[in-house]
């Protein structure tokens, strides 16, 4: 799955698809790169960001949505990558659905905004639910605009044992998602899962959770990944200050995760450089089939 921000302002690459035209080159670069599912969002999560009304939040995907929909991104074997719109809004997730997105992916887990998974139920298509740590999501935090680190979160130290904790905390609180999703009507099979890595989590409570992928993979529903060049992966590699280094710095550590990911059967990982990690994942499934491309008779490696 292959990021594409349309925002101003994301940690990652905020700004660098902010219109429709650039936003619509990165997802075909991130498609030949090999993207199954095309990500599209047009709100940034990261901490300190401020809310987008759900106006312009439409106004900066739906273009870009209408576009790839209808684009012939499957080298013309009619079938094309899929499309998922990224927000926490039901009337963006709804306006999306009908432009041609086909996933809707909302990081708030339906808590945000009740009726997005009345729109994904209605509609019959597959709705990721993130875990988003102890967020606090009420109409008036929203309407003050209030999304600080205080409410986002950094992730709380935990005392011994706390890897148990942290596993523990993300696997109800993501049932709990489902349980909602459910008695409004969405169907079991349309149910994806996200632990929320770096939302409102340690760095402790990340490792934690990437090494009890199984334990969620387990839980019955494909889980979703999203670990792209988050600060804790930064952090393995500090640059000349001792400082956490720049977001892609991450993107070999972000690869080495994705492998693992899909190892552990995770059903997609989430990333902002797709080639890296869609090598990575394609060496993972050689290795657990024990089988590969053939390299073509009479090749020879290039010498550079």
């Amino acid at each position: 799955m292959g990021i594409c921000n349309v925002t101003p302002d994301s940690f990652s690459d905020g700004g660098d698809h902010a219109e429709a035209p650039a936003a619509i080159a990165a997802a075909r670069r991130m498609i030949a790169d090999g993207a199954d599912i095309i990500d599209i969002g047009g709100e940034s999560t990261r901490p300190g960001a401020k809310p987008v009304d759900p106006a312009e939040e439409m106004g900066r995907v739906l273009p870009v949505i209408r576009e790839l929909a209808a684009a012939d991104l499957g080298g013309g074997t009619g079938q094309r990558p899929q499309i998922s719109i990224d927000t926490m809004h039901a009337r963006t997730a709804e306006a999306a659905l009908s432009a041609g997105a086909d996933i809707v992916n909302d990081v708030s887990g339906g808590l945000a905004d009740p009726d997005l998974l009345r729109v994904c139920a209605q509609a019959a298509v597959p709705v990721c639910l993130m875990h988003w740590g102890k967020q606090q999501w009420s109409d008036q935090l929203r309407s003050k605009q209030q999304w600080s680190e205080e409410h986002l979160g950094k992730g709380q130290p935990r005392g011994e044992g706390h890897a148990d904790e942290i596993v523990a905390e993300v696997r109800d609180g993501l049932l709990r998602r489902v349980d909602a999703a459910l008695g409004v009507g969405v169907q079991k099979k349309n149910i994806i899962l996200d632990p929320g890595i770096g939302f409102a989590k340690s760095a402790a409570d990340n490792w934690a959770l990437l090494a009890a992928l199984d334990e969620l993979v387990a839980l019955g529903f494909p889980l979703l990944l999203g670990a792209s060049r988050k600060r804790f992966l930064t952090a393995l590699r500090p640059g000349p200050d001792g400082n956490p280094g720049t977001p892609q710095s991450a993107d070999s550590a972000t690869a080495a995760t994705s492998a693992l990911a899909a190892a552990a059967g995770v059903w997609a990982v989430r990333v902002h450089n797709v080639a890296p990690s869609r090598a990575a994942v394609d060496v993972a499934h050689c290795i657990a089939t024990g089988s590969g491309p053939e390299v073509p008779e009479g090749w020879r490696a290039r010498r550079g």
